[in-house]
């Protein structure tokens, strides 16, 4: 099966973003380490800890990633010659050099072994024969403390997709044009044509053949997720898929809710850790610090009309002339204790959408 995962995606890397098109460092908040390790730690990251691992990184994951970690070690690793190719590339057009590229399978304990600070696993596991056997692979090289990013499909927000594949399999359909021309037959007003219609994976021949003709493919219901996770000896940290709750108990008990409705909120998107020390509490001695990605936007004034940035991911504040005054207080380290009361509970909000860091020093 691996040969065959291989050959899928040497045929089609994936995904076939532009190779000119750029990601505003701002937009790659999210992705930071020293955040992401002060909101499960309550700490900045080591020397030691600066290590991230991108498994399965496919053609474009570690231009973003190196976006927003600029000076950390950053090692990408597929099975695809043709991916890194692309992916390395990219990279090199936009001036990035701290990404070490690799080809193997995460399955070799030899391919690109631990300790990492964040390994992420965004849409492979779901790829592999064995995905438990897959995830164990990358708990094995985690660092102390640290952190998976997991993105699994949803069984049900990937009825239609499964439902096509499924079809094409029984057809025989195994090739990108076969697949276009069965589709286009569609009738008006019918679930597939309405699904081609509006899925974004249908606009690229890449796009179809991931969602549509990929040899090895699992799609999940929660439990089915969390007997994955703890199989691999991994505890929920945060589910950060659209619209999750901030307590992963309260997050698993809406998704059991979901599920008995055939709904889901999409795929699913979960940090993993198993022996993280957790996120600060409010007592004295800590501080607060600007996420470094968004050092950039709260200096000075925002190019354009109005110094008003959109939301930079799902429900997080808007980064208005009132936030960038406040945010732009905290370049430096500031004693949570120096606060006042209503300034810590601004700081708070910020604290949660990754955009400040709440750590002990």
């Amino acid at each position: 099966m691996e040969n065959t995962v291989r050959l899928h995606y040497e045929t089609h890397p994936y995904p076939h973003y532009p190779l000119l098109a750029s990601v505003r460092r701002c937009d790659s908040y999210a992705l930071n380490l020293s955040a992401l390790w002060a909101r499960f730690n309550g700490q900045l990251p080591t020397k030691s800890d600066q290590h991230i691992l991108i498994a399965g990184c496919g053609s474009f994951a570690p231009y973003p990633f190196a976006v927003a970690n600029p000076d950390i070690r950053i090692t990408a690793l597929d099975l695809s010659a043709a991916n890194l190719r692309r992916a390395r590339l990219h990279c090199l057009l936009h001036a990035i050099r701290n990404v070490r590229f690799h080809r193997g399978d995460l399955l070799d304990p030899a391919a690109c072994p631990g300790a990492y600070g964040l390994i992420d696993a965004y849409g492979v596991i779901h790829h592999l024969q064995e995905p438990l056997v897959g995830l164990k692979a990358l708990t094995d090289r985690l660092a102390e403390h640290g952190i998976i990013r997991l993105m699994v499909y949803s069984r049900y927000a990937r009825q239609e997709e499964d439902s096509i594949r499924r079809a094409f399999a029984m057809l025989g359909i195994r090739d990108v044009a076969s697949a276009r021309q069965l589709l286009s037959r569609a009738r008006p007003g019918s679930r597939l044509h309405s699904f081609v219609r509006s899925s974004f994976e249908m606009r690229s021949s890449s796009g179809m053949a991931d969602a549509l003709l990929h040899p090895c493919v699992k799609s999940y219901c929660i439990d089915e997720l969390l007997e994955l996770m703890h199989g691999a000896g991994l505890t929920p940290l945060l589910f950060a898929h659209h619209g999750a709750l901030e307590n992963p108990v309260e997050e698993i008990a809406r998704l059991r809710e979901m599920e008995a409705r055939r709904e889901s909120p999409g795929n699913f998107v979960v940090f993993l850790g198993r022996d993280n020390s957790g996120p600060c509490r409010p007592t004295e001695g800590t501080c607060l610090l600007l996420n470094p990605c968004l050092q950039g936007c709260v200096n000075s004034l925002w190019p354009g009309k109005t110094s008003v940035l959109p939301r930079l991911g799902h429900d997080t504040p808007l980064l208005d002339r009132g936030a960038q005054k406040f945010l732009r207080r905290f370049r430096q380290p500031v004693a949570l204790d120096t606060l006042s009361v209503g300034e810590q509970q601004e700081a708070a909000v910020y604290t949660r959408a990754l955009f400040l860091l709440h750590y002990r020093p």
